[in-house]
Parts: structure tokens; sequence; C-alpha cells
């Protein structure tokens, strides 16, 4: 929600905070003390420890491989409040990540010169001040409290509905994956680990690895894209029209530092094809219930949930802190050099896949809260189709 005071200089105080019923606000800066979230939402009763969080913090932590940045962090959580003797209690839980490895001083030559492409010029513009260090919150350090708060809500969608969610690297710069490689029904977390570069076909991994490790050498850097499959989805979820389920995922995935485009289902190739292509005609499942036997849609129609499995990409840029001499200004104009310090990712895919799974989770978790408080209320009209339907899709599957 909002708050006003009804000054012309009241303003939205929503910028750090994601979601609905189930509230995620994360804080602190890349060379601060610390970071971290506060989860609002979570519900009661669930086993939950550090050790359901700490293995997706260490799948998306610095100074994992040669292709990734130098950083060394062991990026350790620390669960501050809402459990007691392991278990939640619906209070609001808090996260803490120390920072161990803080270097400031290597941001100290660029202090005047705002990096290109980076948000250092639009953060002093709109703030009139900025973190120096790092780029504060605009540096990809801000997603540990995301990461560590989707690991909590992919736990509850996992134990309430079964859901899955999984994200590979699928293309470096201009190397793409053999998409017949893989089974999205079938694909887990321990066949993208088994790559380095995080992509499940391993003769492209190879190649992808000599992409990033020759930017590099070149102090330079490479973009990429992550897809994501989200498995078990009940029928329903999405709010229409303004919060269809796809425009909240699209809204989680650009708010990740450095994405630059998204897709769902057939996305942009859909396009090319006409409507009787594209169709995803309905069969009945061998599980009793209503599906499709294509998945153009990627699991969404009318911007809800349809029971398909949720498919979509998001673009990375190639990330714009680089070592390699770059001709631009300062901030007063006067022509300026720029070879960036410090330690940084010659390309991001092979860590942000642990960030579009917890962002994904986010908006699953959120959703999936409304659409119950929805149905505590619903009574469905008297009809046999509507009676039949409400009883055979709304109701949740308790896994646990």
């Amino acid at each position: 929600s909002t708050q006003s005071t009804g000054s012309p200089f009241s303003v939205l105080r929503t910028m750090s905070t994601f979601g609905r019923l189930f509230r995620v606000t994360t804080y602190g800066e890349s060379h601060g003390l610390s970071v971290g979230a506060i989860i609002d939402g979570v519900p009661p009763c669930m086993q939950l420890t550090e050790e359901d969080i700490q293995p997706q913090l260490n799948r998306r932590k610095p100074g994992q491989s040669a292709l990734t940045t130098a950083r060394e962090e062991p990026d350790q959580v620390f669960i501050q409040s809402g459990i007691e003797n392991g278990i939640t209690l619906g209070t609001p839980i808090g996260l803490l990540v120390k920072n161990m490895d803080q270097r400031p001083k290597d941001y100290n030559s660029m202090s005047k010169v705002p990096r290109p492409s980076h948000a250092d010029f639009t953060y002093q513009v709109k703030y009139s001040i900025k973190a120096v260090s790092g780029g504060g919150r605009s540096s990809a350090r801000e997603t540990i409290g995301r990461v560590a708060a989707g690991a909590i809500a992919e736990k509850w969608l996992k134990l309430q509905f079964g859901v899955e969610i999984v994200a590979w690297v699928s293309s470096v710069s201009d190397i793409n994956m053999d998409n017949t490689k893989i089974d999205v029904n079938t694909i887990s977390r321990a066949d993208v680990d088994a790559s380095v570069a995080r992509c499940p076909d391993l003769e492209a991994t190879q190649k992808m690895i000599e992409v990033i490790k020759a930017a590099k050498e070149d102090k330079d850097s490479v973009g990429g894209i992550v897809t994501c499959v989200c498995r078990n989805i009940p029928v329903g979820w999405g709010e229409p029209c303004f919060d269809k389920l796809e425009a909240m995922l699209a809204h989680a995935m650009l708010s990740i530092p450095a994405t630059k485009g998204f897709e769902v289902g057939s996305g942009f190739e859909g396009t090319k094809l006409r409507g009787s292509q594209h169709n995803d005609p309905f069969v009945l499942k061998e599980n009793g219930k209503l599906g499709t036997s294509t998945n153009n849609s990627g699991g969404i129609q009318g911007g809800i949930s349809n029971g398909e499995s949720i498919i979509f990409k998001v673009a990375f840029k190639p990330p714009a802190t680089i070592g390699k001499a770059q001709k631009t200004a300062e901030y007063l104009g006067t022509e300026a050099v720029l070879e960036a310090q410090g330690r940084h990712d010659p390309c991001v895919v092979p860590r942000a896949i642990a960030i579009v799974e917890g962002m994904a989770a986010l908006v699953l978790a959120d959703a999936a809260l409304i659409q119950m408080s929805r149905q505590a209320t619903h009574q469905p009209i008297n009809s046999e189709i509507s009676s039949k339907l409400h009883t055979i899709y709304t109701k949740p599957t308790n896994n646990s």
C-alpha cells in the first residue's frame, strides 16, 4: 500500500518492497555492514531454519568459479525474527547477511565519473547523492535479500502445492544451447548445477565458458538469457486486469539488476505464427483434468495460470562495470577515460539463476495467497459445470 501525508512532497514508500500479501522489503548496500530482508506474510506453523535458505544463497554468491567476480563472500544467512524452535510464527521474518569482503576504496577513482550504462548518473540526479562504493542499492548485492526471501516462499509453495521452480542459462552472448537436449517437465537444479555456466547443454557450456573467459581476459563483459520453468501451478493464480500473472512476473524479473527483456511462452517468436498454429488445444489429461496439448501460452491465459508449466525467459545485458578503457565524461561534462576498478562479473547469468528462481517464487507465493483468500469466501454458482470445476481445480494440494 501507499501512504500519503497530504503534503505536495508526499512520495510512494514502497520502492524497496515487493508483494501484496507475501511482502518482502530488502535493505543494505554493496559495501555496507550487511544486506538482508524483512518478510511479512509467511504462513505460520511451517518448519524453517537457515539450512532451508542457504543453498540458494550459495548458488548466487560471488567467487564460486573463474567465471564470476573474485569477491569472496560466504553469504551466510542469519534468521533474526519470526521463528521459534524452528517453526514460523506468522510474524515478520528478519534475515541478515553480513558483508565480509568490502573494498570501498576500489571505487575512489570513479567518484567523479559515472560508469557508462550504470545507475551512477541516474541515482545522482534523482536523489542528489549516491553510494560511491559499488553502486549501493543498484548493485546486484541487493538481490541477496530477494534470494533468501524467495527460498522461504519456495519452501511453502512446495509443501502446499508441490510447486517446482528451475532456471538455467540458455544463452551467453551469441552461444545458444540446444533446447532439444532438455525436458522442461523433468529438468532439475542438479542438472543445471552440473555445468559451471549453469547450462544443462554441456556442449554449449564449453563454448559459453570460452566466451566468458575471453571477455574477462579483455577486461570486458557479455550478456545472456536465463530460462525458467515453474511446474505444478494450480489453475487460477493471477489478478486481471493489471496484476495478471505474467505482468507480475515481468515486474519481478525486470526489477533484477542488468535485465533488459522478458518473454513468456512463445514470446516474440510467437508473432511469426498464425493463430491456428499458436493456439493451445484443450485435451483431457491422464489425471482427469482439462489441459492443453501444446504450451505456447507458457502456462498463462488471460493473465491467469491454466495448470500447465509456466515458462519464461529473462534477458541480461553485459555488466556495465568493466576494466576496459572507455571514453566518456565526468558529471560536469569534462571528457574522461574510465578504467573501472574493483571486482566484477564478466557475465552475470551463471549467478542470476537463483535470483530469477527467487523472484518467481515471491510472485507465485503472493498470487497463491491472494487466490486462497478469495476461495475462503467464494461460493460457486449453483450449476453442474461451475461446481465441478471449482472442486477439481481450486482445491489446494497439501504435499507435506
